[in-house]
């Protein structure tokens, strides 16, 4: 942090660099604004990516350009059903001085382009799980460290089903996000196909560096979070655990198993950088919000009614964070935090009343769901401008 005074100047640079970041990546990429955005964010995050989408739609070469405008080495696995844990982490070979030496293989990069990753058995996808989480890889009982930063950004592909091997549970609860990359929009296909039918060449400028990305990634984290904030996220992960005492009613009905721990440090990490990215120095509930359905996507498991009814992830999730929270900063009794303040404000702005009726009138503006919009974000005058008083 030496080149900053302060973190707020490096705040102020990150949100810069990554709309910069995104002007050169749309050199290459045409639309695709949110599944660029958490990409780029999954990666300020510490983070691995998971991209689903069909055949065609840009995955490989998103990943591919953002490699191109980072200072950072790159390497494509294309997974295949014959390929061996040792073809992805390396292996040892008698060298000409008759000892053993260890060759990396391709996961010895920064990034990691894991294409089609669930077309390879299962004992290949298990290798990656000591270098996604522990950043190391172990061969013949030594340790190898991987380079540092390290990202995993999987493609695959949600159609073709024949051949494949589904990622374990484990495998999945590793990635950050999943996410969802769908068509373009009419528009954006008519520029893509003028752009890649002209014979145009595009040059792409490295902008970020190894030691700027792990500065960058060191900022979010000490980024500070409110304690309301922090609560929703945690309950928001434990709503989609059934049969537990925080669990939602569709969990309860349509979830076999909700996500883990893990789920709710994604929640909190990646709501700090997601507000970064939008110009604000701290996340709020609206952040949280912003990355919840790909963190929790990919870490939930539907039952056989769900199946069976239709009923997708999204949806689970979606009633899930839109059910009123009965904690402290959602239920009416937490305005009497703000009722002296309030009251005082009142009382010098319309004709003598009984306390009795601004206290009341209060308290029913303060229980609808604008005050109490209003009440978690700690905004006590936008209750104060809703309340009408007819003297």
């Amino acid at each position: 942090m030496s080149k900053f005074k302060s973190d707020v100047d490096a705040v102020d640079s990150l949100t810069a660099t990554y709309k910069q970041l995104r002007k050169e990546i749309a050199k290459t990429i045409v639309g695709q604004d949110d599944v660029v955005k958490k990409v780029l964010l999954s990666i300020f995050c510490d983070g691995h990516c998971l991209l689903v989408g069909v055949p065609g739609l840009a995955k490989t070469l998103l990943v591919k350009t953002i490699s191109d405008v980072l200072h950072l080495s790159f390497k494509r696995i294309q997974f295949t059903p014959d390929l061996m844990p040792s073809d992805i982490t390396g292996s040892e070979f008698l060298d000409e001085n008759r000892r053993f030496t260890f060759l990396k293989g391709p996961l010895f990069a920064n990034i990691v382009l894991a294409d089609e990753i669930n077309r390879t058995p299962p004992k290949t996808q298990a290798a990656l799980l000591e270098a996604m989480q522990e950043r190391a890889v172990t061969a013949a009982g030594d340790l190898h460290r991987l380079p540092r930063p390290f990202f995993v950004l999987a493609t695959q592909n949600p159609i073709e089903q024949e051949g494949t091997y589904p990622l374990p549970e484990a495998q999945l609860d590793r990635f950050m996000f999943n996410i969802n990359v769908g068509y373009p929009t009419f528009e954006e296909e008519k520029e893509v196909v003028k752009s890649t039918t002209s014979g145009k060449t595009i040059e792409m400028n490295k902008m970020l560096d190894e030691e700027e990305i792990m500065m960058y990634q060191q900022l979010v984290r000490r980024i500070p979070i409110s304690d309301n904030v922090l609560e929703y996220a945690v309950r928001l992960a434990s709503k989609t655990r059934p049969n537990t005492a925080m669990a939602a009613p569709i969990a309860n009905n349509y979830l076999s198993w909700g996500a883990g721990p893990r789920a709710s440090q994604f929640l909190v990490i990646g709501a700090k950088c997601h507000a970064i990215l939008s110009g604000k120095y701290s996340p709020d509930i609206e952040d949280v919000r912003a990355v919840a359905i790909d963190v929790l996507r990919h870490r939930i498991v539907k039952n056989y009614k769900a199946e069976a009814e239709g009923i997708s992830q999204e949806k689970s999730l979606r009633v899930c964070y839109k059910q009123p929270y009965y904690g402290s900063y959602y239920y009416p009794h937490y305005v009497a935090k703000y009722y002296s303040y309030i009251l005082a404000t009142l009382r010098h702005r319309c004709r003598p009343r009984s306390a009795r009726l601004v206290h009341t009138r209060l308290r029913h503006r303060a229980a609808g769901a604008y005050g109490r919009y209003c009440i978690r974000m700690g905004r006590p005058t936008r209750i104060i401008r809703t309340i009408r008083y007819y003297n």
